[in-house]
Parts: C-alpha cells; sequence; structure tokens
C-alpha cells in the first residue's frame, strides 16, 4: 500500500495533498493559507489618490506645530538632547560648537533669546517653533 509518505499518517497526507490541489491542477492559489497570496496590485491612477489634509492636521503633527515645525522641533532635540539643563543661552552655545552640530542649529541657538531654558521644549518654544497643546 503506497501513501506517498512514511513520515506522516494518512490524514496528514490526505490534508497536504487537498492543500496543493489548486497549484496542481491549474496553477492558482490554494487557499489553504490566504496570508501568503500577495496582495492584489492597486487599479492604475488608484495609488496616486493622496489624502488631503487641513493645515495643521497632519498625520503626526501635534495641535499647535505645524509640519516643518515638527521637523525643526525634531532636529533640534536631535543636537540638544544631551545638554544639561536647565541652560542659559551661553551654555548651549558651547554646546553646540563642542558637539559640531549643523550651521542652521547653530544659528539658531545663536538667536535665542538671554534666558535660561529648563528644556528642549522651551527652547523651542522661544524661536517660535510651536508649543503642542493636549487635550486631556
Amino acid at each position: 500500500m503506497d501513501r506517498g509518505s512514511a513520515k506522516h499518517t494518512r490524514r496528514v497526507d490526505e490534508q497536504q495533498k487537498h492543500e496543493t490541489e489548486g497549484m496542481v491542477r491549474g496553477g492558482g492559489p490554494t487557499h489553504a493559507e490566504e496570508w501568503k497570496e500577495p496582495e492584489p496590485m492597486p487599479i492604475p491612477g488608484e495609488e496616486a489618490a493622496t489624502h488631503a489634509y487641513a493645515p495643521g492636521h497632519e498625520p503626526g503633527t501635534p495641535e499647535g506645530i505645524t509640519q516643518e515645525g515638527v521637523d525643526r522641533r525634531s532636529e533640534l532635540a536631535k543636537w540638544l538632547s544631551d545638554a544639561d539643563f536647565p541652560a542659559a543661552k551661553a551654555d548651549l552655545l558651547r554646546h553646540v560648537e563642542r558637539s559640531r552640530t549643523p550651521d542652521f542649529i547653530t544659528d539658531l541657538v545663536r538667536s535665542l533669546p538671554d534666558e535660561r531654558f529648563v528644556n528642549v521644549a522651551a527652547v523651542a518654544e522661544a524661536l517660535g517653533l510651536g508649543k503642542e497643546r493636549r487635550r486631556w
């Protein structure tokens, strides 16, 4: 008696046969494991459709800050996150010059008012990059 496999039981052999039958017969999908099937291609022109968001309401943009503000705040935080806060403008300027930050970050720090800042968010607010408003 030839079952086709000495590793599995007859039930497992039949199940595997059923799962591959569609591929053997017609070359189409088997529907045995749908998660393995490729996603359908978008209709021509459909992929070009983008969502239009109201200004200031783009995804990933907190209320009260523009997307440009988010990008600038991110760069600012990247270079100032390891500064010792609270810090005065002179302390932050020494920090960015020592860290060899990009010129535009150094210019932003130079344009700060002469005051003490408690964190990067306070620096960003002083630069007019917007203040994040949280809804509780």
